[in-house]
């Protein structure tokens, strides 16, 4: 599916289904609201799958892996053949996400749309990693399109096989100084308040990060009303994937669990490219990265987990499984104020 097709098919949620949604909390036995965000994301994840019957049973965490040619600025604490080493090891249930997944019940998809070497990941390989930004544009605006396409796509194929709620996550050498540089254009807001240590370079390894950004961002000049010259100059193949995740969520009416920093760049990248995909993401958790709360307010969400968690790969994303699946049982086993006989709660005034 084109990147046009794909933003003329989103649609506005289903109001019908999220009504039906709230009823049915209302009658289960317990006082009204009393689960908090809990109840708002089944209303929510009513609107997008356009009905108030709501299963999450078979889920998935979907790994983007891309390697990033501003790595060559020394912006990271590895080298770039790591990105290929975790890869293989998502597979092997040997990474934190991996482990995660395993105990949550949530199957984990690694993708390779960018990485420097062939790996076992789920090939849909644009390029083998991106040019350095800092010299040239990271990505022609062609591969970023292509890359979102990927995303949508995967989401389709997904559906297809039975998935019921994904989780995006991500990994890719130098992924946080691609993911700073977009935050600081699409926000508008300095480099240095939006650039962290990632996984955790010394304070002269974060001068060289910052510097390489506020390069980067010189020579390529990207137009930030233009979400896509954004995503091609300074982004990521990884981003550009999870973004058309973010778009996929839409078009197949699925919801898609945002993680942290990166994949909430992906997420802000697709509004900006289709502002009514809003409606099909849930957020999970607040980075510890210095932009995290920064663009969660920027998405106009409010994540439930705040765990200072910085490690990526998707883990903050996975970490909500565990609680949607409780909601999901009180929502669909629990008896209703009928069942037991008594009297139900009325709101109050």
């Amino acid at each position: 599916m084109t990147l046009e097709e794909a933003v003329r098919q989103i649609e506005k949620p289903d109001e019908k289904a999220m009504e039906q949604c709230r009823q049915r909390w209302d009658s289960i036995a317990k006082p009204l609201h009393s689960l908090g965000k809990l109840e708002d994301f089944f209303v929510k994840i009513a609107g997008m799958t356009g009905t108030s019957k709501i299963d999450l049973s078979k889920k998935a965490l979907v790994e983007m892996c891309a390697d990033n040619g501003v790595v060559e600025e020394g912006v990271t604490q590895t080298g770039q053949e790591i990105t290929a080493l975790v890869v293989e090891n998502f597979s092997k249930t040997l990474s934190t996400a991996s482990v995660m997944c395993k105990k949550v019940g949530a199957d984990i998809i690694p993708i390779d749309i960018g990485v420097a070497v062939d790996t076992s990941g789920w090939n849909r390989k644009i390029a083998y990693g991106t040019k350095n930004m800092t010299k040239e544009p990271a990505m022609t605006r062609e591969e970023a399109v292509r890359a979102l396409e990927v995303g949508i796509d995967l989401v389709g194929e997904l559906k297809e096989k039975g998935y019921r709620i994904l989780a995006t996550g991500e990994m890719g050498i130098g992924n946080t100084t691609t993911s700073s540089a977009m935050t600081s254009v699409l926000l508008d807001v300095d480099v240095e308040k939006v650039t962290g240590r990632g996984a955790g370079l010394s304070s002269e390894g974060l001068l060289r990060k910052i510097d390489a950004i506020k390069r980067a961002i010189a020579l390529n000049q990207p137009d930030r009303d233009d979400p896509i010259d954004v995503l091609a100059k300074v982004g990521g193949l990884d981003i550009a994937g999870l973004a058309g995740m973010f778009l996929g969520g839409g078009v197949y009416k699925m919801p898609i669990v945002i993680d942290g920093f990166i994949s909430a760049v992906a997420a802000l990248t697709a509004m900006r490219i289709c502002p009514e995909v809003i409606s099909y993401m849930i957020p999970s958790h607040v980075s510890k990265e210095p932009a995290g709360q920064m663009l969660l307010e920027a998405l106009g969400l409010e994540a439930p987990l705040h765990c200072d968690m910085c490690l990526g790969e998707g883990t903050g994303a996975v970490a909500l499984f565990p609680i949607l699946d409780l909601a999901d049982t009180i929502y669909n086993t629990m008896s209703t104020f009928h069942d037991i006989k008594m009297e139900e709660y009325k709101p109050l005034s």
